[in-house]
């Protein structure tokens, strides 16, 4: 396994394919119809103005296992140290240890940006997902209840944070 920065030409459809997927099959995305493929030039789009790493796990022969991002937790200037990010496998390749190591490069991408908060949002149904972030010394910080519907049943929202030691000198006011 090799770890990549993702790209909109090389990786576009295969990370459509993973999100798609979650979208159809679980609630890991509390979306109700698959994405167009257009969606992902807006996607790649906000990842690049954001300076906000995709990064991929591929295998030899060049197959997306699966990819981890961040963004923006909410659109305030005082959130500028927090990011949500998510992580996705692709189910043929989900339990051998990809999402620990994307998280893992995640997690030295938002220390290298300085970042000091982490936070996932995840249905609290996902007990692997959970588990994993609970691994990497994530804790929860709070559900919300019934915050989606989908698959004829409410789903409860919780959020892990992670905090970093970054950044060393934390500007207020800008």
């Amino acid at each position: 396994m090799e770890f990549i920065k993702c790209t909109y030409p090389d990786h576009a459809d295969a990370i459509l394919d993973i999100f798609n997927e979650a979208i159809v099959n679980s609630t890991a995305l509390y979306d109700y119809h698959p994405r167009e493929p257009e969606s992902m030039v807006n996607w790649f789009k906000t990842k690049e103005i954001g300076n906000f790493p995709v990064i991929g796990a591929i295998d030899r022969s060049n197959q997306l296992l699966g990819f981890a991002s961040y963004g923006t937790f909410r659109n305030w200037p005082a959130y500028k140290y927090s990011i949500e990010h998510s992580v996705y496998i692709h189910p043929n390749h989900r339990r051998k240890g990809i999402g620990l190591a994307l998280m893992q490069q995640l997690i030295l991408a938002a220390t290298e940006q300085q970042y000091h908060t982490m936070i996932g949002g995840i249905d609290m149904t996902n007990t692997s997902s959970i588990a994993l972030h609970q691994q990497l010394g994530f804790t929860h910080a709070g559900t919300i209840n019934h915050a989606g519907f989908k698959f004829g049943r409410w789903l409860n929202l919780g959020f892990y944070q992670l905090l970093l030691e970054t950044p060393f000198e934390p500007v207020d006011g800008e």
